[in-house]
């Protein structure tokens, strides 16, 4: 028996509060998962979980066992950190969430990471909000600016840059805007992600400038957001993502350069850092190498 591969089944099993939906997770059938947490329980002359045929709980001994078993795993994540190369494979399902514009960003180049471990499985979410991980069985989520929830692990992986856009269209009706006070007698589309979303915040390269707005037209998705400004509703702040194939081919044109948006941390968010399985790790590493691979996304220092 594979004590390794079958403590970390265990505690899927644990952590999904079901065979079936952790065979799932790690690309197994349901069987050979139950097999693997038998032969543990058998390994160990213990049971760990009360079986019946609608729930599953943990045994006392089954208690008892997951500080353990984590700290095992923990050793053998970073044994392999140590030589240079993980133990195994990544395999499995990774429940990833992200806003729309990096989402679109991700789905590019996802078919190098899918390509190279044919065991992994990725189920992209596109949120703007934050969402609950743990309630909603979410292995990682992007999230921009600011993240307040001290229970989860945050790791910065970039910094987004923004453009005040709007279509040649609008501009010809309405002019532009040459400095933020100025927005305020403008049509806005405001992308909603946030609660101060009605304040964008614009840097002159010295200082930070909010400005508060009252949006003719508020949408909860960034793409949304895009397809109305191209229609010439108005200004908006759109990621470089959407913004910029528009600006060189003039689609939309740059409103006012002299004053950028502020730059927000890009930040990937998970609920635990002992016992990330591979299969998380390895989506962390490709989140960090794709959003570092694009100079508008680098650290804003550099």
């Amino acid at each position: 028996m594979d004590i390794v591969s079958a403590l970390r089944t265990f505690l899927r099993v644990v952590e999904t509060t079901s065979f079936s939906a952790a065979a799932q997770d790690l690309n197994l059938t349901q069987p050979a998962v139950s097999r693997q947490v038998s032969a543990l329980e058998t390994h160990l002359n213990v049971r760990l979980l009360h079986r019946t045929t609608s729930a599953l709980a943990l045994t006392a001994e089954g208690e008892r066992i997951i500080p353990m078993a984590l700290r095992v795993l923990e050793a053998v994540d970073d044994l392999g950190d140590s030589l240079g190369h993980n133990v195994g494979a990544a395999a499995g399902r990774v429940r990833l969430s992200v806003p729309a514009p990096l989402g679109l960003f991700l789905s590019d180049r996802l078919e190098g990471l899918l390509s190279l471990y044919p065991g992994l499985f990725v189920e992209l979410l596109f949120r703007e909000d934050a969402s609950d991980l743990i309630q909603e069985g979410i292995d990682l989520e992007v999230r921009l600016g600011a993240v307040a929830d001290n229970g989860l692990i945050c790791r910065r992986i970039g910094w987004t840059t923004a453009f005040l856009v709007a279509a040649p269209s609008y501009r010809e009706r309405c002019g532009l805007p040459s400095r933020p006070e100025d927005i305020a007698v403008h049509d806005c589309i405001c992308y909603q992600r946030a609660a101060h979303s009605h304040i964008w915040s614009f840097s002159d390269g010295a200082q930070e400038i909010p400005v508060r707005i009252t949006p003719r037209l508020t949408a909860n998705n960034a793409v949304a957001v895009h397809r109305a400004t191209r229609a010439g509703s108005g200004l908006s702040v759109l990621s470089h993502i959407l913004a910029v194939p528009d600006i060189e081919s003039g689609a939309l044109v740059d409103a006012m350069p002299d004053f950028r948006p502020t730059r927000l941390p890009i930040n990937v968010v998970y609920s635990s850092r002992r016992n990330m399985p591979l299969r998380i790790r390895t989506v962390v590493e490709f989140l960090i190498d794709a959003v570092r691979s694009d100079p508008l996304m680098r650290d804003a220092e550099g």
